[in-house]
């Protein structure tokens, strides 16, 4: 897999477009993110709480794939100098894991927008270590804007 040249965020700042908090981040940088695709990373690091026997387990890598999407929402919203929103995965359907990507490897997590439906948004999630697919997967979010919301 092909990625940019430039990273958009990365490290500590991802934090302010996530509602997550260490330990349970689970992206490390964003590579793009438009209208209909988003495309993150992450670093396996020991000390990753989703860390068994020295891989990456499943709920960590379906954590990343929800998180790139959260990460895809909150990046928008702030461009919009709004407040990041909380979000909650409503279902994982079709997921695939193919491979657990060891400790000291990179991963790269794309998620394509299917349909948006009021605050509901479908998406398609990959999950690649080099240009391997590890797993695939699509994924609703429940995104909870609170600026539609009347106080």
């Amino acid at each position: 897999m092909h990625l940019p040249m430039n990273t958009l965020l990365q490290g500590e700042e991802i934090q302010s477009y996530l509602p997550q908090r260490p330990p349970i981040v689970m992206v490390d940088k964003l590579w793009h993110s438009d209208e209909k695709e988003t495309l993150s990373g992450l670093f396996i690091s020991e000390d990753n709480l989703f860390v068994e026997n020295g891989h990456l387990a499943e709920p960590g890598i379906m954590e990343n794939i929800a998180q790139t999407a959260a990460l895809r929402a909150g990046y928008f919203f702030k461009k919009r100098n709004l407040p990041v929103p909380l979000g909650f995965i409503g279902s994982f359907k079709n997921l695939e894991i193919y491979a657990l990507p060891k400790i000291g490897s990179d991963i790269k997590t794309t998620v394509t927008l299917l349909h948006e439906v009021m605050d509901i948004s479908v998406f398609e999630g990959g999950v690649f270590q080099g240009d391997t697919r590890i797993a695939s997967c699509e994924i609703k979010i429940f995104v909870m804007d609170k600026t539609k919301q009347n106080d």
